[in-house]
């Protein structure tokens, strides 16, 4: 192994960033059959009742030829079936021929149909289950903060709604069927085997305790080694996710070999976890096997002995060469079942890992609960108010984490603020704070004079528009993505919003118009058709508070300036709050805002700002080409 592989392996538990989630979950799979095996029990019941009758009448075939060769063949015995009373039974020996081979055919042909049954009813129950864990688990992540995602990358959420959430499937439909058969076949052929001998039944499961203290030891040095192939599954799913949707930087930059040996790198972790862990499995599999095989061979050994010479050693009695048949075919009966409780085994440590995963995720905490007398905001005047916000992305004792400092402001209906500043001034967490897409440290938030913490997280998203600097479209239609979050919007509602945001004319010029597919992440469209399809977007929701987060940052001089027209024509009944790429937009807000270092350094409208010679009026100087750089302070 290289230096660098040893490196990753030894920082397995420093780059699984969902073992804290992992440690706080209790008994995974209890609480998986729980939570959803009570909403599906008719699938179940019938699986597990099918799956139990299907092995139990496999049984009979072997106990019905040990009877019949007693009995019919060689005469030597009664012929006797459990809770079967004589005088139901034929006293011919050809009779007793073709009710033995009637037993068996309907042993077989019933076994057959349960089976059916069991498929059916572990499979559509697995299905159930995977389905609904994988939508709570979506609905439950979806519910967490943008911290939690800053933190988390793409690939490893993927990892568990997909790959986790299909282990749980794996082990719902095969597993659940392997442990009925195991159960059914070990107990079965236990009480039958004492039935028939309960000396030699003895001899033949001692192999029994044997494997259970072998699977003991299995269970224990696989356990954490599956928590770590899933934690190396979840990292490789981030880098590749990563890699594809960066590639054009990728080729721009000529870094393809540099980002295969990341790749390689990572794969190469994967591989060396993952072999660990078949390593193990490998040699449990066969070493069960063996014992199970060791247990027949002797059952075999002192039966034949005990049919030819009589009782050996501490036994005694008498052993016909119908029961040693019995055990015989009862023996091997046995021995796969057995050999299956290491594959079971195996199934459940790898479900309960990526359990441990989908519920850590579940039960993740989010930094924005919704109090329980919470109500819903109903906007009347769109007033907005920050007073002395305080906020940072990083701990709370850690002061260099602090993003804004004693932000106060309010702002009238129908009134447009402007957020001007340089890059990292932190004008766009302040935007954020608004429709509580992170908590403030300290302070209040208001509309209206509500406290947005007091009123539900859907009313207050439903009352603010967002549009963000970096345009987010879903792979689909351009109409379907400007009716994005107001789907019942009819097409003519969706083009009169196209035109206010200036999209129209370039949509219409698009062989397919509106219904041109703007590929993943609107790959298709440019930077600047991205932005207004936005805007048309938010426009089409009639919000009663607009955020425009330097929506406009990607458009030509004159497209921004049709845009602004239509903004201004909006702030008439509605509370806007901006960040500008070009102060020139925003020279006739009602308020100007210039934050500095996360502090509020100067106020005031455009005119008054210039007249104050501050930070503005360099920012201004600068974008008016009257100075050449800000100065030094």
């Amino acid at each position: 192994m290289t230096a660098t592989q040893d490196s990753a392996s030894e920082s397995d538990d420093e780059d699984d960033t969902f073992e804290e989630q992992r440690a706080r979950v209790d008994k995974p799979m209890r609480r998986l059959f729980r939570q959803y095996g009570s909403l599906h029990r008719r699938p179940l019941g019938i699986g597990l009742g099918a799956s139990l009758f299907a092995h139990t009448l496999a049984l009979l075939p072997p106990f019905v030829l040990g009877l019949a060769v007693d009995a019919v063949f060689l005469q030597t015995e009664p012929y006797d079936l459990p809770l079967v009373p004589d005088s139901w039974l034929p006293t011919g020996q050809v009779d007793l021929f073709w009710l033995s081979a009637g037993i068996v055919a309907a042993s077989f042909f019933l076994s057959a149909l349960f089976q059916w049954g069991k498929g059916w009813g572990l499979s559509v129950f697995a299905q159930r289950v995977q389905h609904d864990v994988r939508a709570d688990t979506y609905d439950a992540m979806q519910g967490l903060d943008l911290g939690f995602f800053a933190d988390k990358q793409t690939g490893e959420l993927m990892s568990i709604l997909n790959n986790d959430v299909n282990r749980l499937e794996q082990f719902l439909n095969g597993g659940l069927g392997v442990l009925t058969q195991l159960l059914v076949t070990v107990l079965g052929v236990a009480g039958l085997l004492f039935y028939v001998n309960p000396q030699l039944a003895l001899l033949t499961l001692v192999t029994v305790p044997i494997i259970a203290v072998f699977t003991h030891k299995f269970v224990q040095t696989i356990q954490p080694m599956y928590a770590d192939v899933r934690s190396t599954v979840g990292r490789m799913n981030s880098r590749l996710e990563n890699n594809l949707g960066g590639i054009e930087v990728i080729k721009a930059s000529n870094t393809e070999t540099y980002e295969t040996d990341r790749v390689t790198d990572t794969s190469q972790e994967y591989y060396d976890t993952n072999v660990r862990a078949i390593t193990t499995r490998v040699k449990f599999f066969p070493g069960l096997q063996l014992t199970a095989g060791i247990g027949f061979v002797i059952t075999f050994v002192v039966g034949g002995v005990w049919v030819f010479q009589g009782a050996p050693g501490p036994f005694s009695g008498p052993l016909s060469v119908g029961n040693f048949v019995t055990f015989v075919y009862l023996g091997q009966r046995l021995i796969w079942p057995m050999a299956q409780f290491g594959q079971l085994i195996n199934l459940y440590q790898r479900a309960q890992a990526s359990a441990e995963r989908i519920f850590g995720l579940v039960d993740e905490p989010t930094d924005l609960p919704e109090r329980e007398d919470a109500t819903d905001l109903v906007v009347t005047d769109g007033r907005v108010e920050y007073d002395d916000v305080t906020f940072g992305y990083g701990r709370d004792d850690d002061e260099d984490a602090t993003v804004l400092d004693g932000v106060s402001f309010d702002l009238d209906s129908g009134e447009m603020l402007a957020l001007v500043g340089p890059t990292g001034a932190g004008k766009s967490t302040v935007l954020k704070l608004l429709p509580r897409l992170y908590d403030v440290d300290s302070g209040a938030i208001r509309i209206d004079g509500h406290d947005v913490r007091d009123v539900t997280l859907g009313s207050l998203r439903e009352s603010i528009g967002y549009v963000s600097q970096e345009t987010f479209l879903f792979y689909g239609s351009v109409k379907e993505n400007i009716a994005y979050g107001t789907f019942d919007a009819t097409d003519e509602e969706i083009r009169e919003a196209a035109k206010m945001a200036e999209a129209h004319e370039f949509i219409t010029e698009f062989e397919e118009g509106y219904d041109t597919l703007v590929g993943e992440r609107g790959v298709k469209l440019s930077g600047g058709q991205k932005q207004r399809v936005g805007i048309a977007r938010v426009l089409l929701q009639d919000p009663d508070i607009l955020i425009l987060d330097e929506a406009t940052s990607d458009v030509d001089t004159e497209t921004e300036l049709r845009i602004q027209r239509s903004i201004d024509r909006l702030v008439e009944d509605r509370t806007v709050l901006a960040i500008a790429h070009r102060l020139s937009t925003i020279k006739d807000a009602d308020q100007i805002l210039v934050l500095d270092d996360g502090e509020v350094v100067e106020r005031g409208t455009h005119d008054r700002l210039l007249d104050a010679e501050g930070v503005y009026a360099d920012l201004w100087g600068v974008q008016a080409g009257e100075k050449s750089a800000l100065p030094n302070h």
